[in-house]
């Protein structure tokens, strides 16, 4: 019996040290040991890193999301004040009433609202060019041609009917009209004429029946020019050479 006891005792502590035995490999296997431990610091720290990195993208797409939406916000708050600006003030700051051609309906060109020039021709020989410029806000209309007056003139020169256009001559602000005169003959044939020093120009309205508005009194050469009994103008013209054809 004695011999027996004995060998269940070493059984039973055989026993024991096996399952102590599976009890450390266990726990050197599922991380608890002191190597594992170590291996699974590793995946821990890396997942708190992507977590980390992660967050940090998440947090600066948001941010953008955010900025976005804050600038979209801006540009809808311009938006709003730009409408409201434009309903009472155009583009630019320039009052409506202001704008150029835009200021209510076109008016007959005259002195008031336009620059006269008168400069003598090369060509055609003898020749001199009126040049009316629209100095006005409003769109001008040049009607007929010009009545011109030289000094001492009794009568205004006869218009070269073949030149009248097909329409209207019409100015915008800063636009300039064109009408030549034919000062003299060029063979002498006409007499001997005189030396004009002094210029008046009248301008036409619609009915063409007189002059309207202010007349124009551009500067001659010093010297004057010379005029004879064939003198003649033509009608206003768009274009330059228009003018200077006759």
């Amino acid at each position: 019996m004695s011999g027996l006891r004995t060998s269940r005792t070493r059984l039973a502590a055989a026993a024991a040290t096996a399952v102590l035995a599976a009890l450390s490999l266990t726990a050197c296997n599922n991380g608890t040991g002191a190597h594992d431990e170590g291996a699974a610091t590793t995946p821990s720290t890396s997942a708190s890193s992507g977590a980390t990195s992660s967050g940090a993208a998440s947090g600066s797409t948001g941010s953008t999301g955010s900025t976005a939406g804050s600038t979209g916000s801006g540009s809808s708050g311009g938006g709003s004040t730009t409408g409201s600006g434009t309903g009472s003030k155009p583009a630019g700051g320039t009052s409506a009433s202001k704008v150029p051609g835009s200021a209510g309906r076109p008016v007959t060109c005259e002195g008031s609202n336009t620059k006269t020039v008168a400069a003598p021709l090369n060509r055609p020989v003898n020749h001199m060019l009126l040049t009316v410029t629209n100095t006005g806000s409003r769109t001008c209309f040049l009607y007929g041609y010009p009545a011109v007056r030289f000094t001492d003139a009794q009568s205004v020169p006869p218009v070269i009917e073949d030149s009248q256009p097909q329409a209207v001559v019409t100015l915008e602000p800063g636009q300039s009209g064109y009408a030549a005169i034919s000062l003299s003959a060029t063979d002498g044939g006409s007499g001997s004429g005189y030396t004009a020093k002094s210029l008046t120009v009248y301008f036409q309205g619609r009915s063409m029946s007189g002059s309207v508005g202010t007349a124009a009194h551009p500067s001659l050469p010093a010297q004057g020019v010379h005029i004879d009994d064939s003198i003649k103008v033509t009608y206003w013209q768009q274009e330059m050479s228009d003018a200077t054809n006759w």
